[in-house]
């Protein structure tokens, strides 16, 4: 069993630690401030202006910061949002209390919605967001239409480097719909020539506090 360590970050909000990974699932500088910079700022709200129905897929739903944000962001911005994400070793609803996203944004109750839904399940949490999450890996997923939008959440590649392979992108990327994007905090160079390798364009994008760059990549029309 993996064993979590609550830590704070610079922003004030919290995050875990793997001890054995000496990995955290977000940047110390800004838990908060990283996903809203990397999957909200210049992920989703890059694709609201197209439409008013927006599919997201993640890989690694891990805390669900960027799952609530999506869903905090979907109901100002006064669109509707279908999310679907996977996690093949979710953090215990135990865990999920200690996080203080829910405080933080005075937004306890959607975060606690979040995890609480039954895996394997969609559901309208509700009008504006359509919530699925899976219990299973990357490979075993089976996803019935494209999307506009991949986060790429999954740990670096310093612990996880099969996830940042040819082999795991090629599969992430192969649900994007043409024109639709991919985004990932991840800078390092191997993994963006991999994307290119794919066929997608790759931009270099400036980070969130604390990390100079970031990536977004968008599928070919």
């Amino acid at each position: 069993m993996v064993s979590h360590q609550q830590i704070s970050t610079a922003d004030g909000s919290s995050s875990l630690y793997i001890r054995d990974l000496d990995e955290t699932y977000h940047s110390r500088h800004g838990a908060l401030q990283e996903s809203h910079h990397v999957f909200i700022q210049n992920g989703l709200l890059r694709c609201i202006p197209e439409m008013n129905m927006v599919r997201v897929f993640e890989m690694g739903f891990g805390t669900g910061l960027n799952a609530l944000l999506t869903w905090r962001a979907a109901t100002e911005e006064g669109i509707k949002v279908e999310y679907y994400t996977v996690e093949k070793y979710p953090i215990s609803p135990d865990v999920a209390k200690k996080l203080n996203y829910g405080s933080i944004l005075n937004d306890e109750a959607h975060f606690e919605m979040l995890h609480q839904a039954a895996w394997g399940q969609a559901s309208w949490l509700d009008s504006s967001f359509n919530f699925t999450k899976e219990c299973v890996d990357l490979d075993s997923v089976e996803l019935g239409s494209l999307f506009d939008v991949v986060y790429y959440d999954a740990f670096g590649p310093r612990v996880q480097p099969n996830m940042w392979s040819i082999e795991k992108l090629k599969r992430a990327t192969s649900v994007l719909k043409p024109g639709g994007i991919f985004v990932t905090y991840c800078a390092q160079g191997q993994f963006r020539r991999n994307l290119r390798s794919l066929g997608l364009e790759v931009e270099v994008l400036p980070g969130p506090p604390g990390k100079r760059e970031m990536t977004l990549a968008t599928k070919k029309s």
